[in-house]
């Protein structure tokens, strides 16, 4: 049986990152939808290993808060993009590694980019479009601040075209979370398929099997596959490309390794990777 978790605790629980939300967008001035992302992007780190990166932060003066923040937005730019300028992936990020008391550049965010894009979109649903509604609705225009309980905030700037959508609700203070417990909002839980899916294209006259892609990918980054969906075809005809969705997002990058399209060769066999994405 589900817990139930009343939203009144939830926010007690998140007051630290409220917190900070609240000086972003009230004392920074900084834009909404691109403070959401901030926040999903610094959970995110606390998650993978950069402990209690809200509560050093929150330490910090509003001028050095605002320049981490920049430098946030560094990170996610790095991530939308195939071609990143080199300059920005070789550049550090200064107040980030002096707060965090760890080396962090964009370059970290480029080679894991797809890890980095579906734990960011996880946080930014699972934690961000309920913990900071009622500080939203301050400097959202009037016409949106109106907006009734139960009814979603227009969020400009949403969908995101690399973070997807987030549906926002302001809910009474008594509404109750289906969780796991207070703790139950785990972003380490499997990535949406989308998310760990890839896209093979093979050369024609050499014929790709299901067989071959299991061995190739098992073969190099272990255990990965979860399934391989080839292309369907006459019996008599080759198919040309697959989708193969893998068990966890970070094979995806390692498959990857920084580039936008990597080539494999199997039993004398071309085979091209990159990730796949849904055009409905």
């Amino acid at each position: 049986m589900a817990f139930m978790v009343p939203l009144r605790e939830l926010l007690s629980f998140h007051s630290v990152d409220r917190q900070l939300f609240s000086r972003l967008l009230l004392n920074c001035s900084r834009k909404p939808s691109e403070t959401l992302l901030v926040m999903a992007l610094w959970l995110w780190l606390e998650e993978i290993g950069y402990p209690n990166i809200v509560p050093k932060i929150l330490k910090l003066p509003d001028s050095i808060v605002n320049a981490m923040a920049n430098e946030a937005v560094l990170c996610l730019k790095c991530l939308c993009s195939d071609t990143t300028p080199l300059h920005l992936l070789n550049g550090n990020l200064p107040f980030s590694t002096k707060s965090m008391e760890m080396e962090i550049s964009p370059h970290i965010f480029f080679q894991n980019r797809f890890t980095s894009i579906s734990g960011i979109k996880k946080l930014l649903n699972s934690v961000c479009s309920w913990a900071f509604t009622d500080i939203l609705v301050q400097v959202l225009p009037s016409s949106t601040s109106q907006i009734r309980l139960n009814q979603p905030l227009a969020i400009p700037d949403f969908p995101h075209p690399v973070f997807g959508d987030v549906t926002i609700v302001r809910r009474p203070l008594d509404y109750c979370f289906p969780i796991g417990g207070l703790h139950g909002w785990n972003p380490t839980t499997e990535a949406p398929v989308d998310d760990r899916t890839m896209f093979l294209t093979f050369s024609r006259g050499n014929k790709v099997t299901e067989n071959d892609v299991m061995e190739l990918f098992t073969g190099l980054f272990g255990d990965c596959v979860d399934s391989v969906n080839m292309e369907e075809v006459a019996r008599n005809r080759q198919p040309l490309f697959a989708r193969l969705v893998l068990r966890s997002v970070s094979t995806v990058d390692s498959i990857l390794n920084g580039k936008s399209i990597a080539k494999f060769t199997i039993n004398s066999k071309h085979i091209w990777a990159r990730k796949y994405e849904r055009r409905d």
